[in-house]
């Protein structure tokens, strides 16, 4: 369903929230679907029925000018991306299923120890290649059936997250990517490619049950669009290894916190 709230003057605000999550979105690879629930429940006071659906929508014009803009610098790797895509329907169904068998208590703890998993998945994965790399080695390549596996694996926990929570299953698309030791920038793009499946899809399937509330979505998708298309420029202009390495960490950083914020609120 479709309804127009009233116009608060916290709205107003959104915008600027928007363009700052476009930015952070675009460049560490997800929508920004994660601020945009607390600060519809908190800020506009939304019902989290219409807060879930409702950032969904907004996380939408994200990805795709985000993944335009990744796109035209070359930044995604199609072929893994559709591997990540394809597992994560499958695992939406599945997270769906899921959904109606727990408490919704149960739901904010078990959403909460998985973020924490994943940042140590990505924090792992990092120590490892540092490792390896001051030993004066090189990782073993991958072979053709660790990667399919990795990338099914992943895209199925994905989608089983999307499912389940409403969310567009960033962090273990990033991890995953990240375990097939690919550049960041095809890390961050094609993140952003799967990221894009999982929220149309995910759409669909909070549609019937949730209310979008466009007057939201307008003033979050004034500044997010902005922010998306700002976003994959600086990343350009960002490509040291140095950077590689703190935006892993800045991003595992921001999971472990937002875990235990789930956990413990």
């Amino acid at each position: 369903m479709i309804e127009f709230s009233e116009i608060e003057i916290s709205y107003y605000i959104l915008p600027f929230v928007g363009l700052m999550v476009g930015v952070f979105g675009t460049v560490l690879g997800g929508g920004g679907g994660f601020l945009f629930l607390p600060i519809l429940t908190l800020l506009a006071g939304s019902p989290a029925q219409t807060a879930v659906i409702t950032s969904l929508v907004a996380t939408l014009p994200i990805c795709i000018v985000g993944s335009l803009g990744h796109y035209h610098k070359g930044n995604i790797d199609f072929k893994t991306g559709l591997k990540f895509a394809l597992a994560g329907i499958i695992g939406a169904f599945a997270g769906a299923g899921i959904t109606g068998m727990i408490s919704a208590d149960l739901l904010k703890i078990s959403f909460g120890i998985y973020s924490i998993v994943i940042a140590l998945s990505i924090v792992l994965t990092i120590r490892r290649k540092r490792g390896t790399k001051n030993k004066g080695t090189e990782w073993q390549a991958l072979t053709v059936f660790a990667k399919d596996t990795r990338s099914t694996f992943f895209g199925f926990l994905a989608g089983t997250i999307t499912g389940t929570f409403g969310t567009s299953g960033t962090a273990p698309v990033l991890a995953g990517l990240f375990s097939l030791r690919l550049p960041l920038n095809l890390v961050i793009g094609t993140s952003l490619m799967v990221v894009l499946s999982n929220t149309i899809f995910a759409i669909g399937a909070h549609f019937l049950v949730g209310k979008i509330d466009l007057t939201l979505v307008c003033f979050l998708t004034a500044g997010s669009v902005i922010g998306a298309l700002i976003g994959p420029k600086l990343l350009s202009k960002m490509k040291s290894e140095n950077y590689e390495y703190k935006g892993r960490y800045l991003y595992a950083i921001v999971m472990v916190a937002l875990g235990v914020l789930m956990i413990v609120g």
